[in-house]
């Protein structure tokens, strides 16, 4: 048996060492010590230059078929030397990383890797065909100053992230002054895209760069730590959406923990039900309308209910108890009822219960109920302390299998969902319906491609009622979208829990919608970002666990037409459903006009949609 397991490794991993005696100084230029250091992707086309400056110390460079992106840039760590490396390793390895869940089935995971040791600290360095990372290893007591810049070879467009706000961006680099929060998504041009975010956060502040004006240079202003600093690269932004380089950067989870509980799926949702009229009943967040939910749900495959704030008692509340608090009876009938439904149930926890109660206890009494997962909201204290609570309760849902969501402000994704993946979403974003402000349909085709980088999203899309009348909860602002914009939305973001927020009567007034989110049955065997621009638009295919192939596309406020091209379907012919927004609708008005054409397709075919202003289009195909 132990033969058979080498076997197995080697056929599924290849490793290679060898280690470098430390480069000697360069002697044409006595200013500067070249060394013989270079690190490449293993494809060839992306490159990682070191050199040592007696002015600046140890310096990098990054550069894309030929082209260099990132010119002289600082690299290191004050106060624990800054003198050449006593010993440099190389590395290359060649496996494949099966996901639990994600954008597919299987990840190849090749790189090659370069250790810099100067015996106070190490420096890694790894080469992926889509991007750079490197980190840090050092003693946590140390506690040296990060020296690290991003030099860029030219005044670029960049986006960042902006909280439950529309992104920054577009903004030229020269005119940063202040500090920004990543994802930091970058056009050099329309064939060079960049990306700066962290991977591997196990400890400290999260990544926050900062600039000054008239300036290319970003510096790092958080505190050091052992996360991998990434530089994320695609000929197109689509690619970098497709990438799973933060999460490969990422341990994989410890030997004794088992993760096949974890089913990723969409999910109805109880907070923007309330008040809802449907002849003579009323939804609200109780018993009765959460079984018409469950049923709902269990019709269409539908896989979870999540419960929201308030359940237990008002949730910032200092005496609402999370175990025994509010409508904790009905919560135990739900919880029963759905199981009889094979639907699971998600509750809502509120920092204040989750502090002023013992987490783990709570935790485990929601495991012992029988609970799906937790939304977990509005954590306090400062961005490290929020990192390392979000990862102890992270742990410690997945010690009881439990998933989890965090909204309002959470820590950034950083790839935890290849250890952890239970850590299905968080709301790093301007969500649909979970704010107080519009999303604008910019905003949305802009956020796919900076926030949806860092790694999944919960933005509440997929309202199949635009106007949200009669809504205890319901936002006080137009929806800004259609129906086939909304209904797209929800396969684009990228999530392992997709939360919907309309009543049942709503998505049956409409059942080619309804059709379409239910057929998002994951885990993904396949994702695909077919074209797409910053802030322009996007077209994304994933194909569903049962082999059927979805489309998406989202424009902004600009109709636009669009040819997508099947390409990525296998041989055959295939049965194709086809939504698109009617002659009228924009995100101008509540517009719920679509069109509705069926259609044979095989991969050599090229599909036209066209999408109204703020619209968007369905695409479901089936052999």
């Amino acid at each position: 048996m132990k033969n058979k397991l080498v076997i197995l490794f080697f056929l599924f991993t290849s490793i290679s060492l060898r280690s470098e005696a430390a480069p000697a100084s360069g002697k044409n230029n006595p200013g500067f010590v070249l060394f013989p250091l270079e690190i490449a992707s293993p494809n060839g086309k992306l490159n990682f230059n070191l050199a040592y400056s007696s002015v600046d110390g140890l310096v990098y460079s990054f550069s894309a078929n030929s082209r260099i992106l990132i010119k002289q840039s600082k690299l290191g760590l004050t106060s624990l030397g800054t003198g050449l490396p006593v010993k440099v390793l190389r590395r290359s390895v060649n496996a494949v990383w099966k996901p639990v869940w994600g954008k597919r089935k299987i990840v190849p995971e090749i790189y090659n890797e370069l250790t810099l040791d100067f015996n106070s600290y190490k420096i890694v360095v790894r080469a992926y065909d889509d991007g750079i990372a490197f980190r840090y290893n050092f003693n946590r007591e140390q506690a040296p100053e990060e020296l690290t810049e991003f030099n860029f070879n030219g005044d670029y467009t960049a986006w960042y992230y902006n909280g439950e706000s529309a992104n920054i961006g577009p903004e030229k680099l020269s005119d940063c002054n202040d500090k920004r929060l990543p994802v930091m998504t970058i056009k050099v041009d329309d064939n060079n895209y960049l990306a700066i975010h962290e991977a591997s956060l196990s400890y400290g502040e999260p990544l926050i760069l900062n600039s000054e004006k008239k300036q290319t240079i970003f510096t790092i202003a958080s505190r050091p730590n052992d996360a991998w600093k990434v530089i994320m690269y695609g000929t197109t932004p689509g690619q970098m959406v497709d990438s799973h380089l933060l999460e490969l950067l990422n341990p994989p989870p410890s030997k004794n923990m088992d993760f096949s509980w974890v089913k990723p799926g969409v999910a109805v949702w109880d907070w923007r039900i309330a008040g809802a009229q449907v002849d003579d009943f009323k939804y609200e967040m109780s018993l009765p309308s959460w079984k018409r939910m469950v049923d709902f749900a269990a019709e269409n495959n539908i896989r979870y209910l999540a419960l929201d704030a308030d359940w237990y008692g008002p949730e910032f509340g200092p005496n609402s108890d999370p175990i025994k608090g509010g409508k904790v009876v009905q919560v135990h009938q739900i919880i029963k009822y759905a199981e009889t439904k094979h639907v699971g149930i998600w509750l809502y926890l509120n920092d204040v219960g989750g502090r002023r109660f013992p987490i783990e206890s709570t935790l485990k009494q929601y495991s012992d109920w029988g609970a799906a997962g937790i939304k977990y909201g509005f954590m306090s204290g400062s961005p490290s302390e929020k990192n390392e609570r979000t990862r102890m309760i992270t742990e410690l849902c997945a010690k009881y299998h439990l998933l989890c969501d965090f909204h309002d402000g959470p820590v950034h994704p950083y790839g935890q969902m290849r250890t952890y993946p239970n850590a299905v979403t968080r709301e790093y974003c301007q969500a649909q319906l979970d704010g107080s402000t519009v999303l604008e349909p910019k905003t949305f085709v802009t956020s796919v491609f900076v926030n949806m980088l860092a790694g999944p999203l919960d933005m509440n899309n997929g309202l199949a009622d635009l106007t949200q009348a009669g809504r205890l909860h319901g936002p006080a602002y137009a929806t800004n979208t259609t129906l086939c914009g909304e209904a797209a939305c929800t396969l684009i973001t990228f999530s392992g829990v997709t939360v919907i927020p309309d009543i049942p009567e709503n998505y049956r007034k409409h059942p080619e919608i309804l059709q379409f989110i239910a057929s998002q049955k994951m885990p993904w065997l396949e994702s695909k970002t077919i074209k797409g621009e910053i802030g322009e638009f996007i077209v994304m295919a994933r194909q569903a666990s049962d082999e059927t192939w979805l489309i998406g596309a989202v424009t902004n406020e600009n109709s636009r037409k669009l040819d997508i091209p099947l390409t990525f379907l296998k041989k055959g012919r295939y049965k194709a459903l086809v939504i698109q927004d009617g002659p009228t609708a924009s995100y101008k008005k509540a517009n719920e006009h679509i069109n509705v054409l069926h259609k044979d397709v095989d991969s050599t075919d090229i599909l036209q949609v066209e999408l109204a202003p703020g619209g968007g289009a369905c695409i479901l195909i089936k052999q």
